[in-house]
């Protein structure tokens, strides 16, 4: 990891490791769901279940990012994904994030077809019994998360001093082609790291002393 991929604080940026995670999950995704005949397509990043951060990663470290699918339905693909760094110095390795990402493959001709997916092998009843059931969970939270959110929050332009619309923070950038996926829409871990950045000016405003 380089000097340009740290924070404010010298770790690497918690945006960065995030959007690495969700390029190996696109990337073992898009392979299997190319395994079988018909309409070649991308894995298209639909869900991010869960993101654990549980060390930093330095600057200088060497990150290594490993995706395993661990279930399949008939139009999606549950990836959990391992992120370590590792101090070539010291040849020193820690697990650093952990992640459950759920994505969709889009067809490179028609991208509102999302393709069948193909079954995986798993190694037990068990283990299918256990994905089925993460499955049908993410399937009720996503419809929960829908309600519960409900209208989109607005930033104010000038906001009156000491009010909760003061304390709301605005990213605003400019989408290149670096930051699409072959479909021209913005790659999952981009918006991420968008997100992370929103969310550390929040965090900041509330405990300075705070640091991802």
């Amino acid at each position: 990891m380089r000097p340009d991929d740290a924070n404010i604080v010298g770790n690497v940026h918690g945006g960065t490791i995030l959007k690495m995670i969700e390029e190996a999950g696109c990337i073992i995704g898009t392979r299997h769901c190319n395994t079988q005949n018909g309409d070649r397509c991308v894995a298209a990043l639909a869900r991010v279940e869960r993101t654990d951060f549980l060390h930093p990663m330095f600057i200088g470290e060497v990150a290594h990012v490993s995706a395993e699918i661990t279930y399949t339905s008939k139009h999606s693909v549950e990836v959990q994904v391992n992120v370590l760094s590792e101090n070539i110095v010291t040849g020193a390795k820690k697990l650093t994030n952990k992640a459950t990402l759920w994505y969709v493959p889009l067809s490179l001709q028609n991208v509102a077809k999302i393709i069948e997916v193909p079954l995986i092998e798993y190694s037990s009843p068990e283990q299918e019994e256990a994905g089925k059931k993460r499955y049908e969970a993410q399937k009720l939270e996503r419809i929960e998360t829908k309600v519960r959110n409900g209208e989109i929050i607005m930033s104010v332009s000038l906001p009156e001093p000491y009010t909760v619309a003061f304390s709301q923070s605005s990213l605003i950038h400019l989408i290149g082609p670096s930051d699409c996926t072959l479909h021209g829409f913005v790659h999952g871990g981009n918006n991420c790291d968008f997100f992370y950045d929103c969310y550390i000016n929040l965090i900041l405003f509330k405990r300075p002393d705070i640091v991802f």
